[in-house]
């Protein structure tokens, strides 16, 4: 597979706040990346410095491009959704076809309006000013996911709208959009929701990737255990990275343990991505309260 990201000891500052602190990584061409963490560890800004909408140290190639002085080259083979949709509120669903098809060459626009036909806008003479809010995310969700790119980079693509239309989003993107060729990064806090769709995780945190990892490898290096009530002291001993009480019972999540060595502790599992997301915060933050 070919190289579509990577960044090598990227570093951003806000005055004397890092916002990113040396981040490493790579995205292979054809991957579904979920890049995973909560508000303010360094998402947003993570995705700016790939679209070279903000500078930054270090070094980072976007489709063989530095994105600080190529940005023009990055954004002919990127599109990019922001958690917000912003579209000029005087310009109806209509116009708004009409100018993105004229302006993009590569814009599909009966592609467009198939994902429009799925959605609650159906009068095209609508301004967008009379749009819910969540019509305006899925009138600018199907202007962009309309063009064909080589990466697609996701910013919270389904605030404001209802569960069955984000379903209905993420089931299309995997169905109809993803093709083993583009590759896409989503930024998002709904774990659960795009877990069956990723290929690779980046979890971030305080500015740090804190887990780099396919997820056809997580089996081999996570395991959780919903540990029996008279093994709960021997389990403590091995030194699970995160314990919680599920059904009356201890479950804990080890890392880099050999599953043999767990077995006769309880029922072994492969941890949720939610759950792994919790469990590698929480020791992130422990280990950063520890050197401070």
């Amino acid at each position: 597979m070919s190289i579509v990201v990577q960044a090598q000891g990227v570093s951003k500052r806000y005055g004397g706040f890092a916002a990113l602190e040396d981040i490493n990584f790579t995205i292979q061409k054809g991957s579904i990346v979920g890049l995973i963490g909560p508000n303010g560890a360094g998402k947003t800004t993570t995705l700016k410095a790939l679209l070279g909408l903000t500078d930054f140290e270090g070094q980072l190639n976007v489709l063989g491009h530095d994105p600080r002085t190529g940005r023009h080259h990055v954004m002919e083979h990127v599109c990019f959704v922001a958690d917000v949709g912003i579209l000029p509120r005087w310009l109806s669903v209509g116009e708004a076809l009409d100018y993105v098809e004229g302006v993009h060459p590569r814009f599909n626009r009966q592609k467009a309006e198939a994902l429009l036909a799925e959605t609650n806008i159906r009068n095209y003479r609508q301004k967008v000013k009379q749009l819910s809010k969540g019509m305006v995310t899925q009138l600018h969700l199907a202007l962009v996911m309309a063009i064909d790119v080589e990466l697609l980079v996701l910013d919270e693509p389904t605030l404001g709208l209802d569960i069955l239309y984000r379903k209905a989003f993420y089931d299309r993107l995997l169905n109809d959009y993803f093709d083993h060729e583009t590759s896409i990064i989503i930024s998002t806090h709904q774990v659960e929701e795009i877990e069956s769709l990723l290929s690779h995780l980046l979890f971030i945190d305080q500015g740090r990737i804190v887990l780099d990892s396919a997820m056809d490898e997580l089996a081999n290096a996570f395991t959780e255990v919903w540990v029996e009530p008279d093994q709960v002291a021997a389990a403590e001993a091995l030194q699970p990275i995160h314990v919680r009480d599920l059904l009356g019972r201890k479950c804990m999540i080890f890392e880099g343990a050999n599953p043999a060595s767990l077995a006769d502790l309880g029922e072994l599992h492969v941890p949720s991505v939610a759950d792994l997301f919790v469990a590698k915060l929480q020791k992130n933050q422990g280990q950063q309260r520890g050197q401070s």
